[in-house]
């Protein structure tokens, strides 16, 4: 079994732009894939820093001098780069959701395709999973997870739903979670209401809308003039967060313009339109389907 094909791995290093003697950050390690594919691009004096929050990725570490692999979550990017007295980078690749190997280990709670407790975390010793999050949640929060980090248009009455049945016992598996909520699927949509479904508590269990806010706001102070960013994103929340913050700088709102009407924004755009797999990669990794990759410039 493969831990996880790199998407789009050509078009991510174009768009890094390597400098053979570059410092480059990959900050979703995962398998390794395009960590060695910005490392076959590096010179003698070239370095890479990966990060990765899951403990499994470990065993799939670089073994060069150039090459360093540090355990945490990257929302911490800055500090543990200048641990290594790192200040500033020429470059910042962000393959952000899940990797195939977190999918395919059922224990791991990600996919609706196998049984397994409820999960979902990324950081194997974090507190918050999926069991939390589904038993312990009030009906308003469930709701409101099930509504802006899913897109359920009923999400009100499934959150309803496990409230009224965790009073009884706590639902402990993905399979049972489906099954009290199998006749609020979709007909002949089941698969998609549920991949939503569990796409919403996942990134509640691991923050990873706060976290992704966070990183972006990093990588203004982190990337040299002319420094690229490429991040590729899995879900229309991700992207229109990438999307809108490379070009305003801004999360909110609207940014200031001066007496001639230009904008102080922190990137350019690189590719005026997004970047997605092609047919032939579809057809070869199907987790690829859903990818869009943005590529910006440091101003």
């Amino acid at each position: 079994m493969e831990y996880h094909v790199p998407v789009m791995l050509n078009e991510c290093l174009d768009g890094l732009n390597i400098k053979e003697d570059g410092i480059y950050v990959d900050v979703t390690f995962g398998g390794g894939g395009h960590s060695r594919g910005i490392m076959s691009r590096l010179g003698e004096n070239g370095k890479l820093f990966a990060f990765d929050q899951d403990k499994d990725a470990i065993n799939n570490a670089i073994d060069d001098p150039r090459f360093t692999l540090i355990n945490v979550n990257f929302k911490h990017i800055i500090n543990y780069l200048r641990l290594h007295k790192i200040t500033k980078v020429d470059g910042i690749l962000a393959d952000l959701g899940v990797s195939s190997h977190q999918f395919d280990v059922a224990e791991r709670g990600f996919s609706t395709r196998f049984d397994g407790k409820l999960d979902m975390r990324m950081n194997q010793g974090a507190e918050l999973s999926a069991y939390q999050i589904v038993n312990e949640y009030d009906v308003e929060d469930l709701s409101r997870i099930f509504r802006d980090y899913g897109e359920l248009k009923n999400a009100w009455k499934v959150a309803n739903r496990i409230v009224d049945v965790r009073e009884d016992k706590p639902i402990e598996t993905n399979e049972e979670l489906k099954e009290i909520l199998e006749d609020l699927a979709t007909k002949r949509r089941e698969n998609r209401f549920y991949a939503q479904l569990f796409q919403a508590i996942r990134i509640e269990v691991n923050n990873e809308m706060g976290v992704l806010k966070s990183f972006l706001e990093s990588t203004v102070k982190l990337l040299k003039p002319e420094g690229r960013l490429v991040v590729m994103s899995y879900h229309s929340l991700e992207d229109r967060l990438v999307k809108r913050y490379v070009k305003n700088g801004m999360f909110k709102g609207e940014p200031e313009k001066d007496v001639f009407g230009n904008i102080d924004v922190p990137f350019k755009t690189v590719n005026r339109k997004v970047i997605v797999p092609t047919e032939d990669e579809i057809v070869e990794n199907s987790r690829s389907r859903s990818a869009k990759l943005r590529i910006a410039e440091k101003l």
